[in-house]
């Protein structure tokens, strides 16, 4: 809180919570200092605060109310606050002012504030009147009025009084009985009020009773209290702490000018309503400003702050009869402000590493840096964290920009500005706040301004490395080790470590560094070390050091304890870490600090924080140890030389390595994946069949975790640490750990789990699992040269880091030399375990086995071929195994397009079956590759295979399959049977491809394929004798019975089985000839109209004349009807029908003939202006009347008929040609269509022509006469066209027709009959 601002911020040590801030500003008030409380129901969150004029109560949801679940999984849930905007603030249920009178005490900073069992709210604050003044709200779901009272230490007569008696005459109490700190204890129906007062005297208030139940005088328990009793107490503080089983304990810190003094009472009750204290210890303090202190049954917590604004926390356990001072507690290391980078890396990128690591700088202090570095008047406001970590990077770009002229010239390194600024305001003004501390998980906090520290137990080397001189002067030695002497010899040890920490440089510590990451000895750099100090030696460190050497009665043994404490490479050295984990604090626990900025992630990952600070330590130990080991060796190493140099120095130098590692990963960034990236590779990943990882199942983050750690542990970590821990310990459900037990066991398993020495490979395999392949690289970089376990495993992991890097041969190198540790490591073990499948007979097999999937997954088939055959010498004497990985290098030799390779490796699989499916296999492909089709008869034809027939079947079913324009099977099988001179197969494979083409596919080209397959046919079966020159027609019927069914699958999907109840057509050459005939008229129509083609591919003769001559081309259709023999009567009158178009149609028409009159051979050409299309046409059909005789005339009389029906006048070319033929026939056509007129006209011609007059026009020899042959006249027809013209009577010009044509008939028969008696009276020539 500050002035009329209160602002409340929720968190959670399991889930990131959102809307879990809040401000609230009252206004014209001001918060009481410490005047906020929170209290819990079943239902809901209370939070109580007082300002200097107002009493309020907040009510909340209580968070198990929000998730009714018993286990919350989310990692991003809602906080409290998140529907804070629905609350009244103005209910007079909730809020209440504070009387004016007595009113609140001026200048008062104290307050309590509690929830009775029935849901009321109570607030006490010092009254003005030196009392306590309790304001009362109602519950906040019950309607009710708010109550106030004052506590008053007065007799039984007073209280009666106090309504009429004056304040002065009833004698009450004065100023000096004013609290100056409260507490409240609550019981069951009733509550102790504790007050501080003035007079340094304690009061015991009930506030059910509203009486006092006790004063207890401070100044007694303070050695020399005569001047204090004179002055009025200030600065005195009051804790209260409860314990189940012991009651009551009271805190009490007074304050006095020049000293400070804690004293622990409990709470005795001596008999009814009477109390009193039981003294148990005293505490003496220093001379630094007790910002706040807390209290347990057992420990005092104090937060001091020093004459420089340094915040300071000592403690002290008051179970222990010698504890009488409180011990100082270690903090953080601090954040070096000159940074040296190693040679070969970017300055200006190791910088802002530096700046932005996380956790590393507040928001705050970064933007004062950003601000000092700009030296300008304008404020920064607030910036996002993108727009602050642009801002800065540009400002370290253009500071490096700006003096690399200057670091040129004095050839220094570059030092950025903001780094040093950062690291004074980190702290600066961000004093703390409160110490806080639960007694249920014995969890200490500090709260600061922007950020909270938490208080977490230190290992016994971080202990001694890091205390100081004096307080290792009086470090008790039983309590590091059982042996004293051996106690005594890691103090002693201890000290030498803290003279060699003052001596080491910043640049000797960076030199054991740069070695480290380039992977050299770190004996060397020691030495290194060493012979740097002697050089520039002026202190005699080095001489100091090797005196406190020689108080060592056993240095070995000393330094194998130490080294042991910093191991976590065995399963059962570890475990004594956790044996070791911090019970109910000792007076020998010491802490270290360190802090959680308030920054949206789950607080969770505040329990990963300590493994920074211990690797550092740890770090500093070991270079510190190595160093030391150095000298000692240097001064002849004593009769332990041979174990010093062969044993201690070595495994120094392991931890060394180790502990770097562990440095690094704690703060190796971790790369932002894009979820279906992630999900992507989880899906790659799946072929290895790692069921029982928890490190391959999908997870998604709420927010991306900043470090590889924090996304190990929030991945993995946790539930595999949680999992160990309670099963270890053997900690019940109900059961919960402390917080130092839970930092120490965790750090303890995260370590394990880290170390690189440790069987364990979930780390690894986390980073491998969520795409950290950079990061793995360089985690397997720096474990190659000396880390001896997990050797293949990491291999393994290098080769899926080489294979999404692009880098195939890398990879494949790699799995191939972890291919001889499997069945050595616990990652490739389960990498080969195999539970659905038949297992393989060896486990290097199984390990190919996964691998070749992985690569195949990958789509890299020449390294599955590579691999697969190095796999092959592990399979000699199992023929299953070899089939299985010859298969696998005839599958990607065939995708690959090896047909040579892929042949070897078919005729190489000892397994039978396989070699004849994928002898089908490498057939379809080769098909499909046209240029390599020869291969295809390279490898089938040889003599020494006998599955030519299969092969030959193969192609045929793969020829009815597929598409017919794609692929060319059936032109292959041609060329088999050619090849082997079966020309009859031949012919039927060519008329079979024929047949599908005219169904399948009907188009131009098609159509042609149609026409070349036919004539292949054709060709084949004059190559044969003929009476084997012919051919059964390949089966077509019911499988393409039902419309717009597939050819070659049932409605189902399967092929269908042809019908065994078929007939057998035998087709010989002129069947195939009348085939190909079809065809090409097919193709004649598709060349003259492409739209045709599809109508066309599969139409009858009948239907292709009428298609022909639909389209002009009476030619063709005259052909084909001839060589089908087809009546020509459909081609005549389509040709008559075009004319009377044309003679009908107008220019356009008449334009659009001459293309298929192109298209038909006329008799002769007319190129005379005159001659037009319909001219053309005209005597394209006279030339077809005189070109096709037929019988009876029926061409002429077709193409008469269709004029006359269309109501054409017939031509005199037409008339003369049909009568000269068949007169009669004429005379009908123009009887039915009641042409009469033309009727009379032609039987009066006729009948001159029977009388000698014209008889040349109608076809007769000679006319009529005795002696000429006989002639006939169409009686039947001159009947019925008489009759007509008699029925019309009523029309003079049929009258006139009627006795014209009878006085021409009567002429006729005069004649006929003159001929008659000439005839009977000469006698006929035999």
């Amino acid at each position: 809180s500050s002035g009329d601002t209160l602002q409340l911020v929720e968190e959670s040590l399991d889930s990131n919570l959102l809307n879990n801030a809040v401000r609230l500003k009252i206004v014209n008030c001001n918060v009481l200092p410490g005047g906020v409380w929170v209290s819990e129901t079943r239902s809901h969150v209370a939070i109580l605060f007082l300002t200097n004029q107002t009493v309020h109560r907040l009510i909340l949801p209580h968070p198990c109310r929000i998730y009714r679940s018993e286990l919350v999984t989310e990692l991003q849930i809602q906080s409290i606050f998140t529907d804070i905007g629905r609350v009244n603030f103005r209910d007079p249920s909730n809020s209440s002012l504070i009387p004016v009178s007595p009113g609140l005490a001026p200048g008062s900073s104290t307050s309590t504030a509690w929830l009775t069992s029935e849901g009321e709210a109570l607030f006490a604050v010092p009254s003005a009147s030196g009392g306590i003044l309790v304001v009362k709200l109602p519950p906040h779901d019950v309607q009710g009025v708010v109550s106030v009272l004052e506590l008053k230490q007065s007799s039984v007569v007073q209280r009666l009084l106090t309504g009429w008696m004056p304040t002065a005459i009833r004698g009450d109490q004065g100023p000096s009985d004013l609290p100056i700190s409260l507490c409240v204890h609550c019981l069951e129906h009733d509550a102790f009020l504790f007050a501080l007062c003035q007079d340094h005297k304690l009061r015991m208030w009930s506030y059910k009773d509203q009486l006092c139940l006790m004063v207890w005088d401070m100044l007694e328990y303070i050695p020399v209290n005569r001047d204090l009793r004179h002055t009025l107490g200030s600065g005195h503080r009051l804790r209260l702490a409860f314990s189940p089983s012991t009651g009551l304990y009271l805190g009490v810190y007074l304050h006095a000018p020049r000293r400070g003094q804690f004293c622990v009472f409990q709470l005795v009750s001596v008999e009814q309503s009477r109390y009193s204290l039981d003294h148990i210890s005293s505490l003496y303090a220093s001379q630094e400003m007790l910002v706040d202190f807390a209290l347990t049954p057992t420990d005092v917590w104090a937060l001091w702050q020093d004459e420089e604004n340094q915040t300071i926390v000592k403690y002290i356990n008051f179970d222990y009869p010698e504890a009488v001072n409180l011990f100082p507690m270690l903090f953080e290391i601090p954040t070096p402000s000159l940074l040296l980078v190693i040679g070969f890396l970017d300055q200006q990128e190791a910088y802002l590493e530096v700046l932005f690591s996380p956790g590393r700088f507040t928001v705050s202090a970064l933007l004062k840096a950003l601000q000092i570095f700009r030296r300008g008047t304008e404020r920064i406001f607030d910036l996002s964290w993108d727009t602050l970590r642009k801002e800065v990077t540009l400002a370290v770009e253009n500071e490096l920009l700006n003096t690399v002229t200057v670091l040129l010239a004095s050839s220094t390194d570059y030092r950025c500005s903001l780094l040093p600024d950062c690291v004074l305001y980190k702290y600066d003004h961000v004093y703390a706040l409160m110490i806080g501390y639960t007694g249920w998980h014995l969890l200490c906090i500090l709260l600061r301004k922007g950020y909270i520290s938490f208080l977490v137990p230190c290992s016994l080397v971080d202990h001694l490395y890091l205390s100081s001189d004096e307080h290792l002067q009086t470090e008790d030695e039983t309590a590091i080790a059982d042996d004293l002497g051996v106690g005594r010899d890691v103090l002693c040890l201890a000290q030498c470590l803290r003279l060699v920490r003052e001596s080491i440089s910043d640049e000797m510590a960076f030199l054991m560094e740069t070695t480290l990451y380039h992977l050299q000895a770190p004996e060397q750099a020691a030495e290194r070390m060493l012979e740097d100090l002697l050089a520039n030696d002026s202190e005699n460190a080095i001489e100091d050091v090797r005196n406190k050497l020689q108080d060592l009665q056993n240095p070995a043994n000393a330094m194998g304890m130490l080294l042991r404490d910093m191991d976590y490479e065995t399963d059962v050295e570890i475990d004594q870490h956790l044996d070791q984990l911090p019970q109910p604090f000792s007076p020998l626990s010491v802490f270290a600090t360190f802090n959680l900025f308030l920054v949206p992630l789950p607080f969770l990952y505040a329990l990963l924080l300590p493994l920074k600070t211990t690797a550092k330590i740890s770090s500093l130990v070991c270079t510190a140890l190595a160093y030391v080991l150095q000298v000692f060796l240097g001064a002849g190493g004593g009769a332990q030389l041979l174990q010093l140099q062969h044993e201690l120095m070595p495994r120094t130098a392991h931890l060394l390595s180790s502990y770097y590692l562990v440095r690094w990963v704690s703060k190796c960034l971790a790369s932002a994946i894009p979820v279906d990236t992630l999900e992507s590779n989880l899906q790659h990943l799946s072929v290895l069949e790692l069921s029982d990882s928890p490190t391959l199942t999908p997870f998604r983050a709420v927010s991306s975790p900043h470090t590889v750690v924090e996304l190990f542990f929030q991945n993995v970590g946790r539930k595999q640490i949680v999992s160990q821990l309670f099963s270890r310990l053997n900690v019940s459900s109900e059961t919960s750990l402390s917080w130092p037990q839970m930092v120490a066991s965790i750090t303890s398993y995260l370590l394990q789990h880290l170390w690189p020495n440790n069987s364990g490979f979930l780390f690894p395999e986390c980073l491998m699992g969520n795409c950290q392949y950079v990061q793995l690289q360089e985690y397997v970089r720096l474990l190659q040269p000396w880390c001896q376990v997990n050797v293949g495993s990491c291999r393994f992991v290098l080769g899926q880091c080489y294979l999404v890097m692009g880098e195939s041969q890398k990879a494949l190198e790699c799995f191939r030399e972890a291919a001889f540790a499997v069945g050595r490591e616990e990652f490739l073990h389960r990498l080969i375990r195999v539970e659905d499948e038949e297992a393989l007979p060896t486990p290097r097999l199984q390990y190919y086995n996964k691998v070749l999937r992985l690569l195949e997954d990958t789509g890299l088939p020449e390294l599955v071929i590579q691999l697969a055959t190095i796999a092959l010498t592990e399979s000699d004497r199992d023929w299953k195994s070899q089939a299985a990985l010859r298969t696998r290098i005839f599958k990607h030799h065939l995708d690959l397009g090896h047909n040579t390779q892929a042949y070897e490796a078919l005729t190489q699989n000892p397994d039978p079956s396989r070699q004849k499916q994928f002898g089908k296999s490498l057939c379809v492909c080769v098909c499909v590759r046209v240029k390599y089709i020869i291969s295809l008869i390279q490898f089938f034809f040889p003599p020494r295979l006998c599955y030519f027939a299969e092969v030959v079947g193969i192609i045929e079913s793969r020829a009815r399959a597929v598409d017919l324009m794609t692929h060319n099977y059936y032109e292959l099988l041609y060329a088999f049977h050619i090849y082997r001179h079966n020309y009859r197969k031949a012919g039927t494979v060519m008329f079979e491809y024929g047949m599908r083409l005219g169904r399948e596919v009907r188009t131009r080209r098609g159509l042609q394929k149609q026409v070349n397959c036919y004539l292949a046919a054709i060709n084949c079966l004059r190559l044969i004798r003929p009476e084997y020159a012919w051919i059964v027609q390949p089966a077509s019927g019911g499988v393409y019975e039902r419309p717009g069914a597939s050819p070659k699958r049932s409605h189902d999907g399967d092929y269908t089985a042809m019908p065994t109840n078929q007939k057998i057509e035998i087709l010989e050459l002129k069947d195939l000839e009348r085939e190909y005939k079809i065809a090409q008229t097919r193709l004649t129509l598709a060349h003259h109209d492409p739209t045709s083609a599809a109508i066309a591919g599969n139409a009858s003769a009948e239907e292709m004349v009428a298609l022909l001559v639909q389209a002009g081309l009476f030619d063709t259709a005259v052909s084909l009807c001839q060589t089908f023999k087809l009546s020509l009567n459909p081609v005549f009158e389509g040709l008559t029908f075009k004319c009377i178009k044309l003679q009908c149609g107008g220019e356009a028409v008449q334009t659009q003939a001459w293309d298929w009159l192109a298209a038909n051979q006329l008799s002769s050409v007319v190129t005379t202006k005159e001659s037009s299309a319909a001219d053309e046409a005209w005597r394209l059909l006279s030339s077809f009347l005189d070109r096709y005789q037929s019988q009876n005339s029926q061409y002429h009389r077709c193409v008469i008929n269709k004029l006359l029906s269309h109501g054409i006048s017939l031509p005199s070319w037409l008339i003369n040609s049909y009568k000269e033929v068949d007169a009669a026939g004429l005379l009908r056509l123009y009887l039915n269509y009641d042409l009469l007129e033309e009727a009379v006209e032609l039987a009066l011609e006729f009948v001159d022509a029977l009388l000698g007059r014209g008889h040349q026009y109608f076809g007769i020899e000679k006319p009529l006469s005795a002696t000429a042959p006989l002639v006939w006249l169409p009686y039947s027809a001159i009947d019925q066209l008489l009759q007509a013209l008699g029925e019309n009577q009523i029309s003079s010009h049929s009258t006139q027709l009627f006795h014209k044509l009878q006085s021409k008939l009567d002429d006729y028969y005069i004649q006929v009959e003159r001929a008659t008696r000439d005839f009977s009276h000469h006698p006929r020539r035999h």
